[in-house]
Parts: C-alpha cells; sequence; structure tokens
C-alpha cells in the first residue's frame, strides 16, 4: 500500500506550469515503470478526480486537487491569523506580500496579497514551488534549518543562478544564512528576479520554532529609497504573526 501511494506521488509530482499534461507511455518511461503498471497508476487518480482524462488519452490534473487546496488554505492556522498582519501591510505600503513555508526542498507560497502600486510578481503564485536559496523568504526558511538539512536541500537541488545577484556559492550562502539568523531578516536584492528586491522575516509557532516566513516584494529603486522602512515592517509582522500563533518572545 505505500508502495503504491509513493508512487502516485510521484505521478502527481510530475505535473508543473511546463509540463501540464503526460500520456501513459511518458509517464512509464520517465518514472521506469511497466506501461500496464502506469496505465493503473493513472487511470485510478482520474477515478478519485486527481488527474482528469483529455479527448486524446493524455492526462492533466484533476478539479478535486483545487476543492483540496481550498480546504487546506481555509482550515490551516498559519493562514488564518497571518492574513489581517498582511492585509494591513498592503494596505500600509501597496506592495505585494508573500507568506511561505519549506516543504521538503522548495519554498511554497501559501498566501500572496499585492497592494495598488505593487509591481505584479507573476513568479510566486499560490502553490508554486521555488528554490530557497534566491529568495528572501526562502533564506530565512533556510537559516533556522538545521545545518544537516540545509546540506540535503543545497546537494538536492543545487543553486541555479537566476540572476548576476544570485548565490551560486555553498559556502557565502552559509555566511548569508548565519548572518539572517543574527540579525533577524533576510533581503533579496535582485537575487530571483531583475529590479526587484524583497526583505523577509520569520514567523514562529508557540514553541519558537520558525514554521514560515513573511516578506514584502518592493521595485528596487523604491526599496533602496526606504529599505530601513520596509526591512523594520516586515520584521514587526513576522513577530505580529508568531504572536497570533501563540510565541512571545522574552
Amino acid at each position: 500500500m505505500l508502495q503504491t501511494i509513493e508512487k502516485a506521488s510521484d505521478v502527481l509530482a510530475l505535473f508543473d506550469r511546463d509540463r501540464t499534461e503526460w500520456g501513459v507511455a511518458e509517464v512509464a518511461e520517465r518514472l521506469g515503470l511497466p506501461k500496464s503498471s502506469a496505465h493503473d497508476l493513472l487511470t485510478s487518480l482520474a477515478q478519485v478526480g486527481l488527474l482528469g482524462r483529455t479527448e486524446k488519452g493524455r492526462y492533466r490534473l484533476g478539479w478535486r486537487l483545487v476543492a483540496l487546496s481550498e480546504t487546506l488554505l481555509a482550515t490551516t492556522e498559519l493562514r488564518r491569523e497571518a492574513r489581517p498582519v498582511m492585509e494591513e501591510l498592503a494596505a500600509q505600503y501597496q506592495e505585494t506580500i508573500h507568506l511561505a513555508i519549506l516543504d521538503d526542498t522548495k519554498v511554497v507560497y501559501v498566501d500572496k496579497l499585492e497592494g495598488r502600486q505593487a509591481v505584479r510578481v507573476e513568479l510566486t503564485s499560490l502553490g508554486t514551488r521555488l528554490y530557497p536559496h534566491c529568495s528572501a523568504l526562502g533564506k530565512v526558511l533556510l537559516a533556522y534549518r538545521p545545518e544537516a538539512d540545509v546540506k540535503r536541500i543545497v546537494q538536492a537541488g543545487g543553486l541555479p543562478r537566476f540572476t548576476p545577484n544570485t548565490i551560486t556559492d555553498e559556502a557565502e550562502l552559509e555566511a548569508a544564512l548565519a548572518k539572517i539568523r543574527k540579525q533577524g531578516y533576510a533581503y533579496d536584492l535582485e537575487e530571483i528576479l531583475p529590479d526587484l528586491c524583497c526583505v523577509g522575516a520569520p514567523v514562529r509557532n508557540y514553541m519558537g520554532e520558525v514554521v514560515a516566513a513573511i516578506s514584502m516584494s518592493i521595485p528596487s529603486y523604491r526599496f533602496q529609497r526606504s529599505q530601513a522602512q520596509f526591512r523594520n515592517a516586515i520584521v514587526r509582522a513576522g513577530k505580529l504573526v508568531s504572536e497570533r500563533l501563540g510565541y512571545y518572545s522574552s
């Protein structure tokens, strides 16, 4: 049973924005399965609504995933408690506000609000999974993980370059994470997208564990002009969300 669940998970993980449809033979080849096994897996996932079958016999993600996602987001304490703080930030600064968690080796965006003058960040829609080393959110989440976890994450995904400012050296990343732990916030200085800067801060649960990060994304020219103001605002927001989750620093 466990092996079947793992294989089903592997199938679902194949679908992303770049590859929205898969055929039986393609899944079998990618996952190293017999075609009959791939067919059975795809058929079973389609029967329960996790996949949908196209007129051409190919498979796409199913609509049941939307309902499950909505239920998860609506009943998750983190998102519920963070939303009022995010709304206040978006209204005051009119910039894009993100909330994210670390899921295995990737940053997952679980909420997002855009202010009126915010630059649109198409890369970070809800549910998007991104490398952690190139964003303020990701670096915050890495900074408070055990060293062994960080090494595993880096080994699994590497440190791909997205802009000339992206950290691609493991020693440089380690130094950056140490600095983040000391100061309590992280910057993304055009490291994932040109002309876009971000500042992120940790969100802690009642036990003091960093379970998420909150950030503000700002065009670089506005960020450089009011960097301290944005930094102080996001650090305060992280503390407010943490308090709403039951954490109070001494």
